[in-house]
């Protein structure tokens, strides 16, 4: 497993490999998200904060996830098209993955590793947020249920 954030790499949507070094020096909120879920609204409140905070440093990744409740059965195609058109998300999107399990990528073992949570690492539904400074370390872990706005008051903090 990586040691930083830096070192693991995902597909997006779209099937390009992007590196996480592509994000040095840019404060990172990591998501798992779903089209289906009760939570899925938050894609509107994700998308208020990264026009709000994009020039100041900070980048939104979304990574679908249907681990929970069957709430992401789509594909890559139906899943972008969701994302734009119900919610106008313009922050990067990545292919649908696991966040638990021995199928769980990389990044998200690394970011469980070390940002426990409530239930021990394990991600306990969609819309987790790991936030991740601009120097790759993890900082801050964000239950399913805490709202973007509430996100919006540490980040005005932290970026202002």
């Amino acid at each position: 497993m990586g040691s930083t954030f830096y070192e693991f790499k995902a597909k997006t949507l779209q099937g390009k490999e992007v590196s996480m070094d592509e994000f040095k020096g840019k404060t990172v909120l990591v998501v798992n998200t779903a089209s289906q879920c009760g939570l899925t609204p938050q894609f509107e409140g994700l998308e208020k904060l990264y026009e709000k905070y994009k020039d100041k440093g900070l980048v939104i990744l979304g990574f679908p996830c249907n681990q929970f409740g069957n709430q992401e059965p789509g594909d890559e195609k139906s899943i972008s098209e969701g994302c734009v058109l119900n919610y106008g998300v313009t922050f990067p999107m990545f292919s649908k993955i696991d966040v638990n399990g021995d199928t769980a990528h990389p990044l998200f073992k690394y970011l469980k590793s070390k940002l426990g949570g409530i239930l021990g690492s394990k991600i306990k539904w969609n819309f987790t947020k790991f936030l991740v400074d601009e120097n790759g370390r993890p900082v801050k872990r964000f239950s399913p249920i805490t709202k973007p706005e509430v996100i919006d008051a540490y980040l005005s903090k932290k970026l202002g």
